[in-house]
């Protein structure tokens, strides 16, 4: 998986989770919000091993 797909699979999952937790919060449902926030936090890690891969290909390309 590119760095790109890592960082658009990583908004995605991003955006899902907040929109888990807030339906959670609307409906008191504490379960659904614990996975939307667990899937926030999924897709940060995502994001950041994409950015991650993308600056360790800039300094390969610059050697």
């Amino acid at each position: 998986m590119g760095s790109t797909s890592d960082k658009i699979s990583g908004k995605a999952n991003e955006l899902a989770g907040k929109a888990k937790q807030a339906v959670g919060d609307a409906t008191d449902n504490h379960s659904l919000e614990a996975k939307g926030a667990a899937q926030e936090a999924k897709g940060h890690g995502q994001q950041a091993k994409g950015e991650a891969k993308e600056a360790v290909k800039n300094v390969v390309d610059k050697a």
